[in-house]
């Protein structure tokens, strides 16, 4: 099985590393990676938050908070969707590093937190169009708040959430266009 999640068993919350295996497994084939891709994935049981990081990307090595793929309505209880969703994030960025085309910064490059916000609507955009659930409002409202409320924001919104075969500096070009707005 190309997906090892660890810990192995869980004591502090109900998640089967089986079935965030057999979920992971599904995303690799969903974002365009080959299916026999090697992914770890560290699940730390003891904190309810939802930091969610890719620590390498040879090997691919993810790094999720337990809350971040928790159960909203039920806590200590595993939510797919939720696993989906952010997973399903960092493995579309995972993607995109791993696409010398793309031209991404290396790992430990700090990205602006705007530059981040418009690369997770573009990763995320290119998930809905795959199937998944993409929270277009609540995305839309994050990257307003890093962009401005404004037209020019909302069509820099929609050519990142709708956009295919962009590059980082595309990404950050869009970005940081929307941001003069608000100087």
């Amino acid at each position: 099985m190309p997906v090892r999640v660890t810990p192995e068993t869980f004591s502090m919350v109900n998640y089967d590393s089986a079935v965030i295996a057999a979920t992971v497994e599904k995303l690799i084939a969903d974002v365009g990676l080959p299916t026999d891709t090697p992914v770890s994935l560290e699940v730390d049981e003891r904190v309810p938050l939802g930091k969610a990081e890719i620590r390498s990307v040879d090997p691919i090595e993810l790094f999720v908070e337990g809350g971040a793929i928790e159960d909203a309505k039920r806590p200590r209880e595993f939510s797919s969707e939720a696993a989906l969703d952010v997973v399903g994030r960092l493995l579309m960025e995972v993607r995109d590093r791993l696409d010398p085309a793309f031209g991404a910064p290396p790992l430990d490059e700090e990205i602006t937190v705007p530059v981040r916000t418009a690369w997770e609507i573009y990763a995320v955009g290119r998930l809905s169009r795959r199937g998944h659930r993409g929270q277009r409002q609540r995305r839309l409202y994050a990257f307003r708040t890093r962009h401005g409320f404004t037209d020019v924001a909302d069509a820099a919104f929609e050519s990142l959430w709708s956009g295919d075969g962009l590059c980082f500096a595309d990404v950050v070009r869009i970005s940081e266009s929307t941001r003069q707005m608000l100087r």
